[in-house]
């Protein structure tokens, strides 16, 4: 599992409400600590990263949040100015707004376009040798299959020319499962492990990416092994005797413990049959799946992707400094 982090790329992605921008953001940490130059970036630009990582806020221009650990958020804009002075040689100053409207319109009408230029950007990073990991925030299930596939839908549409050469070398990246990789964030409930399976599935097929782990977020620990459930079923059959002698509070702290050794139960049944859906195929029957313990709390910051970090070393047996 050390391997997850010696990809050049990783992708974190998973159904909205999982946790993904912490685990991304804790993936990224781990890696800084056990002494990777890593860059981690948010796609959507909401600001859940800069949360995440305690920061006020966050540009398109790398921060150094720690040490080892650079930030940032993607903008279109700004990837279009970079790609200009990069690849085209055009020295732009200012604001390029009216040639930003202009691009909006072409986007609009070519599926992909918007997508390949903060791609570009991030495999520029990597192609570059800037990071030696660089670990993206990506879009939501919903939507990430377009956004990892937009390099692929473009070289389809365009098969000769300087757009077509672009989009090559940014594949050859997407594409090595050696260097790139995509983490399915998922919590062991019943519709994010379906959706789950399905964008694994859907990742494989439609975009050519490698998925290298599954992340089970906000996973409970197990409260009772076997003699320990026949005991609590026993002091169960007792409260009256119990709650004379302990006083009235005993059937509600007994049955708080019941209700979570159930949903712990229910919890590790959905990952039962997650796993067995991905090793259905035999592509993935070896894809891990990672978990990381609830933490009991929902304040966001720095001090949950730090739990979560410890975690995530932990479970990747990873070193840090």
């Amino acid at each position: 599992m050390t391997a997850l982090l010696d990809l050049r790329m990783l992708w974190v992605t998973g159904k909205g409400g999982v946790g993904k921008t912490s685990i991304a953001a804790a993936l990224a940490k781990v890696a800084a600590l056990s002494g990777r130059r890593t860059l981690v970036c948010e796609m959507d630009a909401k600001g859940a990263l800069a949360n995440a990582l305690g920061e006020d806020d966050l540009g398109f221009g790398p921060t150094e949040v720690s040490p080892n650990l650079f930030a940032m958020t993607m903008s279109t804009e700004d990837a279009l100015r970079e790609y200009l002075r990069l690849f085209v040689k055009i020295p732009l100053i200012g604001r390029i707004s009216p040639l930003a409207k202009t691009f909006d319109f072409v986007a609009d009408a070519a599926p992909g376009v918007k997508e390949i230029l903060g791609i570009g950007k991030l495999c520029f990073e990597v192609r570059e040798r800037h990071y030696d990991l660089v670990v993206i925030d990506a879009e939501a299930s919903g939507h990430v299959v377009s956004q990892i596939g937009a390099p692929r839908v473009i070289a389809d549409l365009v098969q000769v020319g300087l757009v077509r050469d672009q989009t090559q070398w940014m594949l050859d990246i997407l594409d090595d499962p050696t260097q790139t990789g995509v983490a399915v964030v998922t919590t062991p409930e019943e519709l994010p492990v379906t959706e789950s399976a399905e964008l694994v599935q859907r990742l494989t097929s439609e975009t050519g990416a490698h998925v290298s782990a599954v992340i089970a977020n906000r996973v409970l620990p197990m409260l009772f092994d076997r003699r320990e459930q026949a005991i609590a079923e026993q002091i169960g059959s007792t409260l009256p005797t119990l709650t004379a002698a302990i006083g009235a509070g005993a059937p509600m702290v007994l049955e708080a413990a019941r209700l979570t050794d159930a949903r712990r139960r229910t919890g590790a049944e959905h990952l039962r049959w997650l796993q067995s859906e991905l090793h259905r195929d035999a592509q993935h029957a070896d894809l891990p799946i990672v978990t990381v313990p609830e933490l009991f709390c929902r304040a966001p910051g720095g001090r949950v992707v730090s739990l979560i970090a410890d975690g995530l070393a932990e479970e990747l047996d990873v070193g840090l400094a």
